[in-house]
């Protein structure tokens, strides 16, 4: 099916044919023409699969530049909410990029937080076509009056689960509520958990869902594995691996920034060309590392879950879960980030003794039965025993949040130990 079939102009035609698009992709198919019509949207498909293209070739189609309207000034007709700088600079290339063709062009601006407001208010005067934003930044330039919103028609969500998460619906709601009710929106993720579902369907206006069926056609083609580890020989491992497999690029997920920096450190003593990547970087520092990366001038980038959205590495060969995910919807995110764009991928987990329950759960919701390998001379000797006793909170307080004993930790704990004479 070409792209012409889809209700799209020449010039889109031509634009996405340019920017590597040979033929819709599943998720194009359906959502595209369903935006042109004006439809709300409820739209899930796996990471790599065409999602941003599903909305922004229709976008552009649908806004009409003010130089197309005489003596018109530029409102924001099109607004994108992202959770990520890094997203929000992805999504900000490819609409400008599938804008290079048309005539006259629309004006696409890019927001987001970490750097100086300034730049992006004086990007701002005159007025803008399309917004590409964090919600945070885009309050801030509200409160800045540099940009309003009353002449929105089209509200996108990208990776709308994570914007629909607690830690965005405040900025979310004060942003939805400055649009009027007579809006098109589309919401778009690979990944749905039933309460964000049911608050999408609260924002949604009879949406048409797409869910793209995981098939083999439309699966990312990633190698799966999980390697069991003792905690401490995790590091060591990864340098292992990476030398005995000769990986050209790795992104190693940890669970908090000072895992990133020790893992990093650690990896370029010895001798690994590696990066950490966290929010408390400043937008320089991630935006170049992430350049190197792609340029391959760095081996190994160390990331939290920052990275495991919106990143769109060519050809990254491999991902590694150093610290597991802490949900199944977060696993699928982390390892999409490999085999993308029809290329093949590896995803590998450390599984370490405190870590197997978690991970079990993972396998079941992901549908998966892998079986847990042990690699030559890193064997795992920590059991699920001795795991429990290192959360331990000697104070009497509970333990560590995040990892204290279940019961039958506690359990197998107490029947280690020596039996007292009376």
């Amino acid at each position: 099916m070409p792209f012409s079939s889809l209700g799209l102009s020449s010039a889109l035609c031509a634009a996405a044919n340019s920017a590597g698009f040979q033929a819709p992709t599943p998720v194009q198919e359906q959502a595209i023409p369903a935006v042109l019509e004006g439809r709300d949207l409820l739209v899930r498909a796996q990471t790599g699969s065409g999602k941003t293209a599903a909305y922004a070739l229709p976008l552009l189609q649908l806004v009409v530049p003010a130089e197309q309207v005489r003596s018109a000034p530029r409102r924001v007709q099109a607004l994108v909410l992202v959770p990520t700088r890094e997203l929000a600079v992805q999504v900000g290339d490819v609409l400008k990029d599938l804008a290079q063709g048309l005539t006259p062009a629309p004006k696409i601006s890019v927001v987001f937080g970490g750097v100086s407001i300034n730049p992006q208010m004086m990007g701002l005067r005159g007025g803008t076509d399309i917004v590409v934003a964090t919600p945070g930044r885009l309050l801030d330039l509200i409160d800045h009056n540099a940009v309003h919103l009353d002449q929105v028609c089209t509200l996108v969500l990208d990776e709308a689960d994570r914007l629909l998460e607690q830690g965005f619906s405040e900025e979310l709601g004060r942003i939805v509520g400055m649009l009027g009710a007579t809006r098109q929106r589309l919401f778009f993720s690979a990944t749905f958990a039933p309460p964000v579902s049911a608050l999408a369907q609260q924002l949604l206006r009879d949406p048409m869902h797409v869910e793209v069926a995981d098939t083999t056609d439309t699966l990312p083609d990633i190698a799966q594995s999980a390697i069991a580890v003792d905690t401490r020989a995790r590091t060591q491992l990864l340098r292992h691996l990476i030398k005995q497999y000769g990986w050209s690029r790795t992104l190693v997920f940890v669970a908090t920034k000072y895992a990133a920096e020790i893992v990093s450190d650690k990896l370029r003593k010895a001798g690994l060309n590696a990066e950490p990547l966290h929010g408390q970087l400043s937008q320089g520092k991630r935006s170049q590392v992430l350049e190197d990366f792609k340029a391959s001038r760095i081996a190994v980038v160390v990331a939290t879950d920052l990275a495991a959205r919106g990143i769109d590495v060519v050809e990254l060969p491999v991902v590694v879960n150093y610290d597991l995910p802490r949900s199944a919807d977060d696993y699928t995110h982390r390892i999409g980030r490999t085999g993308r764009a029809g290329q093949a991928g590896l995803a590998v987990s450390f599984v370490t003794a405190d870590t197997e329950a978690h991970w079990r759960l993972i396998e079941k919701r992901q549908g998966l039965a892998l079986e847990l390998e042990a690699v030559e001379g890193f064997e795992p000797t920590e059991v699920a025993a001795d795991a429990a006793e290192r959360f331990v909170d000697q104070s009497g307080n509970g333990g560590v949040k995040g990892k204290r004993p279940s019961k039958k930790d506690k359990l197998r704990a107490a029947a280690a130990q020596p039996v007292q004479p009376l």
